[in-house]
């Protein structure tokens, strides 16, 4: 592992938690989890995350965690797509009403808009018989923040029909 992240994880390990995710029951309430946090019909889980940019005038620094991230992302979707099948890619913003002067500020079911506010797309999966979907995607919530690998898992009637 590069010396651009804090956590540790190896793709395994990040299918591991997934594969959790998967299958654990939604929280009752907004709780914090082992992993990150979930609510009512969802599950989030920080699955890798870059050093924070606080300090860091070096803009290669930030690219070098992208690219780190976004092999992971890659790796990860890689395994996934042999499961399931290509993921779909849904634009969050749009799930926010963003690009849509009919529907400004929308409030997105979650894990949705929470994801919103973090990323521009989601790699997702419809997860046969299971009534939910998977989702992945990089986010940060502000550029002084770190970049995080996220999962999400949420009920099926919240992911908007996309492929």
């Amino acid at each position: 592992m590069s010396s651009q992240t804090r956590s540790a994880g190896s793709v395994e390990e990040q299918l591991s938690i997934i594969d959790g995710l998967i299958g654990l029951p939604f929280p009752e309430s907004e709780a914090k989890t082992p992993h990150g946090w979930g609510g009512p019909g969802y599950r989030i889980a920080v699955l890798r995350q870059s050093r924070d940019f606080w300090d860091v005038p070096d803009v290669e620094a930030v690219t070098v965690a992208e690219e780190e991230l976004e092999a992971d992302l890659a790796a990860l979707v890689a395994v996934l797509a042999a499961r399931w099948g290509g993921p779909a890619v849904v634009d969050l913003w749009s799930c926010l009403g963003f690009g849509d002067p009919d529907q400004p500020g929308v409030e997105a079911p979650e894990p949705l808009g929470s994801l919103g506010n973090l990323a521009g797309s989601l790699h997702a999966w419809r997860l046969p018989s299971t009534g939910r979907w998977l989702g992945l995607t990089i986010g940060q919530a502000d550029r002084e923040f770190p970049l995080e690998l996220i999962a999400a898992v949420g009920e099926a009637a919240t992911l908007p029909d996309v492929r």
